[in-house]
């Protein structure tokens, strides 16, 4: 005998696709007024744990290629968030940083976490595990 199949709304892929559709919606209104995208904000929530970084050690930490990563860096440069530089002891690396503008925005741009917070209505513990379930699917550990 076969195994039932799920519809559509059973399925773990649907959850997941609704979930980060959610996320990135109940972002919107807090990066819209400035002027980020869901994705550079990421990239500035990353900097501004540790900045400069090497253009492939941002995309690493964020499981961005390249293509991807490259010109996400490129736009916010053009926007005046980031400066990219070349690395003086290795010039085939860009290092990219903060500029003095998104430094000034760093209260602001980290506290878009505590809101989503809100807005899911998860206790700290729930939102613990579900983020650590999450990172498990991501990046199994046998990859």
């Amino acid at each position: 005998m076969a195994p039932k199949q799920r519809t559509v709304g059973t399925q773990l892929s649907f959850a997941l696709y609704g979930a980060a559709n959610r996320m990135a919606r109940l972002h919107k209104p807090f990066l819209e007024p400035l002027g980020l995208t869901f994705p550079q904000y990421l990239v500035l929530l990353e900097l501004l744990n540790g900045a400069p970084l090497a253009v492939g050690e941002l995309g690493t930490r964020l499981g961005m290629d390249t293509g991807t990563i490259t010109p996400l860096v490129k736009r916010l440069e053009s926007a005046g968030f980031v400066a990219r530089t070349r690395d003086r002891t290795d010039e085939r690396r860009v290092l990219v940083d903060l500029t003095a503008h998104s430094r000034g925005l760093a209260a602001e741009v980290r506290g878009i976490t505590d809101k989503i917070k809100s807005a899911c209505q998860l206790t700290d513990q729930r939102l613990d595990d579900l983020r650590r379930t999450l990172e498990a699917l991501a990046h199994p550990a046998d990859e």
